[in-house]
């Protein structure tokens, strides 16, 4: 089988590629170039990112990487694409003030659609496109449809990230560190000798500050409380996330966080640590996997970050096909713009974009 694998220069992509050759398959390197120059004057903040101009150097490493596993290398343009469906909606949900999740949107639409495609486009046959994400593929030959399980490596699983994914994109890929342990993909790539086994992972998706891409003029506006007293002054509601605790230069007895906003009056509302826990959201622009929607409530385990812990949760599903969330169990920092991910054990359902917190 001929094999198409998206990589960034990490050790992951670089052992995904490394264990499909080994497994006889006849695989081709691709890297997906996305940054131009748009940031004038970056700040680096100590990230290692997905988007920044260490992209430059980073495609040279690849290409060596590429050429000891022998086998091809190829490097693909999709700087438009990435502009204009991922940092467009970057910067109109933080302008929102939502905090919008870029890498899941990068997934769904750049990596696994973006890539593929251009490839296709420049004549490159393959039968599979592959990465280095930690999750297991699956499917259900009694629905003929698609899914995709957490990794057997809970501490790295990638599931969330990548929740978006069609069917006609899961029927195209291939995930092969999902039955794998970070520690055994680094050892694997320590002997073969790869450079890249002890390379840190990607923390955040841009190298810099937000502001270098929001490019927005300040805003001045109130800091209040829920009873709308005016606790001091901001710059711009797109400076500041749910549960954010500092960053507002104002002094109190107890610490004060970042609990919601009010656009139409401009004012970031502040609270104590119980007031940002809540139990109850709505989401919307849901995606499927084997599962279908109907207008029974159902129970399910919920994440609403990559990092949390799936927890008890009851769906309430809507006439529109949007959702209604309740936590079992209040959740910190519920946020606009985030995703909320729907999992049965090991299995993902589907998931949805964060719209409102209710209570």
């Amino acid at each position: 089988m001929k094999v198409l694998v998206g990589m960034s220069g990490g050790v992951d992509s670089s052992v995904t590629a490394l264990l499909l050759k080994k497994a006889g398959h006849e695989v081709i390197g691709a890297t997906m170039t996305i940054w131009d120059e748009v940031v004038r004057n970056l700040a680096p903040n100590g990230k290692e990112a997905c988007f920044g101009p260490k992209e430059l150097t980073e495609i040279p490493e690849t290409r060596k990487i590429c050429e000891k596993i022998g086998i091809p290398y190829y490097v693909f343009d999709c700087r438009e694409e990435y502009k204009k469906l991922v940092l467009q909606n970057f910067r109109e949900e933080y302008l929102n003030g939502r905090t919008p999740n870029p890498c899941i949107w990068c997934n769904s639409m750049i990596k696994f659609e973006a890539l593929p495609r251009t490839a296709r486009a420049q004549g490159l046959e393959f039968d599979k496109f592959a990465t280095g994400h930690y999750a297991r593929l699956n499917y259900n030959p009694e629905s003929k449809r698609w899914f995709l399980q957490t990794a057997l490596d809970i501490k790295k699983d990638q599931s969330y990230f990548i929740y978006r994914l069609k069917q006609e994109q899961l029927a195209n890929i291939l995930l092969p560190l999902g039955e794998y342990t970070k520690e055994q993909i680094r050892e694997i790539a320590f002997e073969a000798k790869l450079k890249v086994f002890d390379k840190p992972d990607s923390q955040d998706f841009y190298a810099g500050d937000y502001n270098d891409l929001l490019e927005a003029k300040e805003n001045p506006g109130n800091f209040v409380d829920t009873k709308g007293n005016i606790l001091g002054r901001h710059n711009g509601i797109w400076n500041y996330t749910i549960g954010q605790r500092r960053g507002m230069g104002i002094s109190s007895e107890r610490p004060l966080y970042v609990i919601g906003f009010n656009k139409e009056r401009n004012e970031v509302i502040l609270g104590h640590d119980e007031e940002t826990l809540k139990k109850t959201l709505t989401a919307s622009q849901c995606t499927w996997m084997d599962f279908t929607l109907s207008d029974k409530i159902f129970k399910a385990n919920a994440k609403i970050r990559s990092s949390q812990k799936p927890t008890p949760v009851t769906v309430f599903p809507q006439q529109d096909g949007s959702i209604r969330v309740e936590f079992e169990e209040p959740q910190k920092a519920l946020t606009p713009g985030q995703s909320v991910v729907l999992y049965r054990e090991q299995t993902v359902l589907g998931g949805g974009i964060i719209d409102e917190i209710i209570e």
